[in-house]
């Protein structure tokens, strides 16, 4: 059975898609990993699927924007794994554990060596018996605090291993650590965290208790930023990559991150249900002024091609090099399904022509052969 070597993982979340997917498929074995209490012992570790490349972000599964039954956040995630996705993000964050514990539940059961699973770090959480959930719903009594530094970063780690019930985490990810959620004041929680979560997370990555880091944020700024202090694996790059809004990525943050051997996660390739159908646009809800005109002449070109545009968005955000994945959201077994029969459908060339020559996507931005 051939391996990678433990020394190999970040080298195989910095290789562009194209590699990734041709390294993982040769291997086809997991990549060995050290516990935290054997660090020198030889453990396998989940990998991609090479097929679909297809992960499940854990908003919905926490309860995001409305309360999802426990029957049916299990359907969802039964429903990915039958489909073959390996790859699961969720965060503390994520109605207050209950996305962690839920994930954890349903994982318990899987070899470790056979899934990803990616969690978040920036926030902990502290017993509250009255919590305001806002866009969660019907969440337990904690609720979040900030904090990013050395102490709350380690801390936030093993709270998750606790609620997700494993030794070991793929990825962390510093959580939201953007201006859409600090506005002026996000360089200052930045600095935290280059002195504070940065540096401790490249500590547990050698302890083995992580395997890879970056950041998950909504905006491009900190992505660049992290690239000029620190070496992080992969990005989880949320709302800033997909088929109505891309261009500043495909400008300023795919160059850089394939010039750092960065690899690129997509989060809310559908901003968040919009390329569906929903008349909802991100975390925010408001639509952008010109959005709902861009969907419609996007549908006009799909209706043309006979392709479903939630099909094409799922793959558009996952056509370029650097991007190893997209983890759509699923809140029941059927959206978990149609999610991956979404990335194994052929769409005809002519499609993504089309979208080129109405100037809805971008000429430079690569589209899937």
């Amino acid at each position: 059975m051939n391996r990678l070597t433990d020394r190999d993982l970040t080298e195989v979340f910095r290789m562009n898609r194209r590699h990734f997917l041709t390294a993982t498929a040769a291997a086809a074995t997991a990549i060995p990993l050290r516990s935290r209490a054997q660090a020198s012992a030889e453990k396998t570790a989940p990998m991609l699927q090479s097929k679909t490349s297809s992960g499940l972000g854990g908003v919905a599964i926490g309860n995001g924007f409305k309360p999802t039954p426990d029957e049916d956040a299990q359907a969802a995630l039964e429903a990915s794994w039958e489909n073959g996705v390996r790859m699961f993000d969720t965060a503390p964050f994520y109605g207050y554990g209950l996305s962690e514990r839920r994930f954890g539940r349903f994982l318990s059961s899987k070899p470790k060596e056979q899934y990803m699973i990616s969690t978040k770090v920036g926030r902990l959480l502290e017993p509250d018996p009255n919590p305001e959930g806002k866009l969660w719903k019907d969440v337990p009594h904690f609720s979040p605090k900030i904090d990013y530094s050395a102490s709350a970063t380690r801390r936030s780690i093993e709270d998750s291993l606790q609620r997700l019930g494993i030794e070991s985490i793929d990825i962390a990810y510093i959580h939201d650590l953007s201006p859409d959620f600090f506005g002026n004041e996000w360089m200052e929680k930045f600095e935290i965290a280059r002195k504070g979560a940065m540096p401790e997370l490249a500590k547990m990555k050698e302890e083995g208790l992580i395997k890879g880091w970056g950041l998950g944020v909504n905006t491009l700024p900190p992505l660049l930023k992290t690239l000029e202090v620190a070496e992080p694996t992969v990005f989880l790059t949320a709302c800033q990559y997909s088929l109505v809004y891309h261009e500043e990525a495909l400008e300023k943050l795919l160059p850089k991150a394939a010039e750092k051997n960065v690899s690129l996660v997509v989060g809310a390739p559908l901003n968040f249900g919009f390329l569906a159908g929903r008349d909802r646009y991100n975390y925010g809800g408001t639509i952008p002024d010109g959005m709902l005109e861009k969907r419609a002449a996007m549908l006009k070109v799909a209706e043309k091609h006979e392709v479903d545009l939630r099909t094409a968005a799922l793959q558009f955000s996952l056509a370029p090099a650097t991007v190893t994945a997209v983890i759509p959201g699923a809140r029941n077994g059927e959206q978990a399904t149609q999610n991956a029969k979404s990335l194994e459908t052929s769409i005809p060339a002519g499609f993504w022509a089309d979208l080129k020559k109405e100037k809805l996507i971008s000429q430079n931005a690569e589209t899937p052969a």
